[in-house]
């Protein structure tokens, strides 16, 4: 059965149609030619400017805060301090430590302090100069060895030892899983922290009408449903007071895939001035924001037999998670989570432990959790390999897993397209035919990663559904998509539109979607762990189907038929067998003759037993499906400067089913390029808690001439619970591109990296060092 199953999900399903079909975003003109309205481009007459003050040390006791003179000056509204707030915040509702503005003490340089509107730019910066800060300074702690040392300075009284989450996670028998293989290797790799790099700054438009005490927000938010849940509770509102509207939004990659403390502030300076205030960052206080991903050191040990299973797993992670909980808890969870569901592993035991540093707090960036332990995990795979003969496509066919498969960690796989991955870039790279016989200092190298689709238990558990769509359909004909997901660039309107288009087959230029207005819009979630093809797609895809029963009746009472005599046809519907049929018009006016405007609605949650285990953490991995992906890189390396140029990247990612390719395509290629940036180039660095690369001169994300042709293939393994058979596409090829990147500079020079990103620097100091042993190598064995 499973054999049959599988042979059966190699086969990529037709376009059908609008399934199927590369189409372009439905958006896409609004983009391409300016007319899109991002929060910045907002017309805001009148609007007052917000500016943020900032802390100048990284960590100390606020002792004043004195206003009067900025206050004072001329056109000046308002100023906010901490004293403002009602509650602190945290996306995670067991771990809430963060004030939108510093409050009692710093944490880290750069923290917002007070803030000030007024009614220019010149009377705001005026205005920061102009208010009193004294700070005593605490000692500070950058690293996490030195906030780990006993008697270092606590940044949170309850979190001793200054961490923050430590997990502890055991399936099956390790040391018999170790004692049963025939190679065992212990190997340590650090990951540097990166940031998003986002293009679109920080902003928000926040006005209140002091009259009715109502807040709008227009923000740059991936979670508007996140934002508005914490307006209210840091501001001291009832959630029905509140408006959260998200605009076009210029990248996401997880920096907004929480509530941000600009966003909160922007809010209280309007209500303290009375008006509307628009707060827009600089780069230097975006990468201040952060929440990137953090600087994570990890201890892998592997056991493999000469056949190339994995008997077991050991890995102790560490990350460093700067000044506040974020998405900390989950982000250490799914560290260990995700060593499992892409291999089949005999034992695997996981200890983590999330530490709090004074720097800008870390949070969730695409492929949370999981992109920095892959990177070892794939790394120690390819030294496994090599270390019994083996070569990297055997290893990883030896430990394929043949779905229905239930994880150690008890985590549901449904489908998995990883054969085909890895048949499709082996191919492509003609990998068994050059590799090993590229020219000096050429060299290829393979990796392969997964990631869930979608979070099987949500953040903010309320017993609701996970996804909810509405579709409207009144007299014109048209109808309406309304929901809370969030656009922010991968294209789910356009996914919505098309599912909603292929139920009825009607065409998509019928269909427009009102998306992310929570005074118009059914509740959603929001864009993270790509949660919305699966769940919003699966409530489009029922709203939809919901919509043609509704029709699918009128149409029968018009033509005097039975229900299932009736054949839909999309702009005209017949009753099988005869000349009798409506067009489209006709049955919209029999379905609004009795009831007028129409509304109906989708609904998804993930089932029960996607859900995970009973352990302590099992609902952070747990998901409805599981992408899959592998990847051949081959590279260039100068043996005098140490510069790695990528010369072509392979990869094959595991869709589902791609509900538009073009669109699948295009984020599958960003994927591995921000996969690219963190192998090569991409690092943020602190001097005492000053950033030193905040911006994109210092920080170095790959330009148009370090990105190498990307060769893209889609694997069609249709999920049984996906929409159409779709699961994610933007996250999981991510994943393999660092420890892919690694693999092939080892092909090429015989070096094994294991810190990221491998800079030319620290590549030719390893070159040299090469050099220095093969000549004291070469001493010894003439002296012997």
């Amino acid at each position: 059965m499973k054999a049959d199953a599988t042979a059966a999900a190699r086969e990529a399903a037709p376009p059908t149609h609008s399934i199927g079909l590369p189409q372009p975003l439905v958006d896409g003109i609004e983009k391409v030619t300016g007319r899109a309205r991002y929060t910045a481009d907002l017309p805001c007459p009148g609007a007052l400017v917000g500016r943020i003050g900032r802390s100048p040390v990284a960590h100390g006791v606020i002792r004043r805060i004195d206003a009067t003179r900025a206050l004072a000056l001329p056109g000046v509204r308002a100023v906010v301090t901490g004293q403002d707030f009602a509650a602190p915040y945290g996306v995670i509702p067991i771990a809430q430590n963060e004030w939108p503005l510093a409050r009692d003490r710093v944490r880290y340089r750069g923290e917002p302090l007070f803030a000030v509107a007024a009614d220019h730019v010149d009377a705001a910066d005026a205005a920061l100069a102009a208010v009193v800060v004294e700070i005593d300074p605490l000692p500070a702690h950058f690293d996490v060895d030195s906030a780990r040392t006993p008697g270092a300075t606590l940044l949170h009284e309850d979190k001793p030892g200054n961490l923050e989450r430590r997990v502890e996670q055991d399936f099956g028998d390790v040391e018999a899983g170790f004692a049963a293989a025939d190679l065992v290797l212990e190997r340590e790799f650090d990951c540097a922290e990166v940031a998003h790099g986002q293009l679109e700054l920080n902003a928000t438009v926040a006005q209140w009408d002091a009259e009715r005490a109502q807040l709008t927000v227009h923000s740059v938010t991936q979670v508007p449903y996140y934002l508005h849940l914490t307006l209210a509770q840091t501001l001291g509102l009832d959630s029905a007071a509140i408006r959260v509207v998200k605009p076009f939004v210029g990248g996401g990659f997880g920096h907004r895939v929480e509530p941000l403390n600009f966003e909160m502030v922007a809010a209280a300076l309007a209500r303290a001035a009375g008006g509307t205030v628009k707060l827009e960052l600089t780069r230097e206080e975006t990468f201040l924001t952060h929440r990137g991903r953090p600087a994570t050191h990890t201890r892998l040990k592997i056991g493999m037999t000469k056949q190339g299973r994995i008997s077991a797993v050991d890995a102790e992670v560490v990350q460093r998670g700067g000044a506040f909980a974020g998405y900390g808890l989950v982000t250490i969870l799914y560290a260990g989570a995700l060593l499992h569901a892409l291999y089949s592993v005999g034992a695997v035991r996981y200890r983590g432990e999330r530490v709090y540093t004074n720097l800008p707090p870390c949070g969730a960036m695409r492929g949370h959790g999981a992109v920095n332990v892959r990177f070892a995990f794939e790394s120690l795979l390819d030294e496994l390999a090599e270390g019994l003969g083996l070569d990297p496509f055997v290893v990883r066919r030896a430990n394929l897993i043949a779905p229905p498969y239930r994880t150690l960690n008890d985590l549901q796989v449904n489908s998995c397209g990883l054969p085909q991955c890895l048949d499709a870039v082996e191919r492509a790279s003609g990998w068994q035919a050059r590799r090993g016989r590229l020219p000096p200092g050429r060299g290829l190298g393979m990796a392969c990663s997964h990631y869930v689709s979608g979070s099987a238990k949500p953040v903010h558990w309320s017993g609701e559904p996970h996804a909810v769509v509405n579709l409207k359909l009144d007299f014109d004909g048209g109808i309406t998509i309304l929901t809370g997901a969030a656009d922010i660039g991968q294209g789910s309107s356009t996914l919505l539109t098309q599912i909603v288009a292929e139920v009825l087959l009607l065409p998509m230029g019928r269909i427009r979607v009102v998306a992310t207005d929570s005074a118009l819009t059914p509740k959603d979630n929001g864009s993270y762990s790509s949660r919305v093809s699966f769940m919003v797609g699966n409530a489009a895809l029922r709203a939809a189907e919901a919509l043609k029963a509704v029709l699918l009746e009128a149409a029968a009472r018009r033509l005097g038929a039975a229900v299932t005599e009736v054949e839909w046809l999309g702009e005209r519907c017949s009753v099988a067998g005869t000349e009798r049929h409506l067009d489209f018009a006709q049955v919209v006016q029999a379905a609004l003759a009795d009831q007028g405007t129409l509304t109906v609605k989708g609904t998804w949650s993930t089932p029960p037993e996607t859900q995970g285990g009973r352990f302590r953490g099992a609902a952070v991995g747990s998901t409805a499906g599981f992408s899959y992906a592998a990847q051949v890189v081959e590279v260039e390396v100068d043996p005098e400067t140490g510069a790695v140029r990528v010369l072509q990247m392979w990869v094959a990612h595991d869709c589902g089913r791609a509900l538009n390719p073009l669109a699948v395509q295009g984020q599958v290629q960003g994927a591995v390029w921000m996969g690219l940036g963190q192998a090569l180039s991409e690092e943020t660095q602190y001097h005492e808690g000053l950033p030193l690369r905040p911006n994109f001169l210092d920080y170095r994300v790959p330009t148009f001439a370090d990105s190498p042709p990307i060769d893209v293939t889609l694997v069609e393994s249709i999920d049984p619970l996906g929409p159409f058979g779709a699961k994610e596409a933007s996250e999981g090829g991510l994943h393999s591109v660092p420890p892919a990147v690694a693999a092939a500079i080892h092909d090429a020079t015989g070096l094994r990296l294991r810190t990221l990103p491998i800079t030319p620097d620290r590549l030719l100091e390893a070159l040299h060092q090469q050099r220095r042993d093969e000549r004291l190598a070469a001493a010894r064995a003439a002296r012997s």
